[in-house]
Formats: C-alpha cells, sequence, structure tokens
C-alpha cells in the first residue's frame, strides 16, 4: 500500500481573547472558534508509531494560545501569525490553513460568527 496524502486537523478550538477594533472589544474581549488543517507527511509516524515523526497537536494548541494572547485589531493578523508561526516551528508541515472566527461580534447584527481563513506554504 501506498499512502498518498496526509493531514492533522485542530477542529473547533474555543480561545476566549481580546482582539478587536473597537474599544470595547479590548476590554471585554470575545469567543473565538479556532480551525487548522496541516499538511505534514506523517506517513512515517503512521507505518512506525513514533511521535517524533508527526506534529503533535498539544504542542500546535500551545502555539495557538499563545498568539491569541497577544492583542491584536484584526482577525487577519492573528491569523497569519498563527499560520507562519506554524511553519516556522514544525519542519514537517508542508502547508496550514487556519480559519478564525470571532463568536456574535459586536456589529450590530443577528449572526453567529465571523472570521477570516488564510492559507499559507513553504
Amino acid at each position: 500500500m501506498k499512502i498518498k496524502g496526509t493531514k492533522i486537523y485542530l477542529n473547533d478550538l474555543r480561545i476566549y481573547a481580546m482582539h478587536g477594533v473597537g474599544e470595547q472589544e479590548n476590554i471585554v474581549g470575545n469567543s473565538y472558534i479556532i480551525n487548522i488543517e496541516l499538511d505534514a507527511d506523517y506517513s512515517r509516524a503512521a507505518l512506525t508509531d513514533n511521535l517524533d515523526y508527526t506534529v503533535s497537536y498539544a504542542d500546535v494548541y500551545e502555539l495557538v494560545r499563545e498568539e491569541m494572547a497577544v492583542p491584536s485589531k484584526l482577525l487577519e493578523h492573528v491569523a497569519y501569525r498563527i499560520a507562519s508561526h506554524i511553519l516556522e516551528r514544525f519542519e514537517l508541515v508542508s502547508s496550514v490553513s487556519v480559519s478564525l472566527m470571532k463568536e456574535n461580534p459586536p456589529m450590530g447584527a443577528d449572526i453567529a460568527s465571523c472570521g477570516v481563513r488564510i492559507t499559507l506554504e513553504r
């Protein structure tokens, strides 16, 4: 058998953070949902059951948590920082997609969330 492709997912991470253009958003904060998709060749890990040949979900989560703790005006900026730091830290990752959604944004609309998605590759 040949492994055709491998991806790693972190779905629906929920983090409370202080991002936004409005002053109130930086005081009160908001809930965010983050989804991460990593293109990474972990076929060797699949064959050997060895963590050294894959990307630790816990390490990716810790990186996301650290970046979400840095206040920013724009979600675009936060998503870019997360994606670029994933590529910097994890050599096995060839591309990364990050979606970052702000729940119930303060814009006077009946809306569950709004956000951005960015994909970076080496």
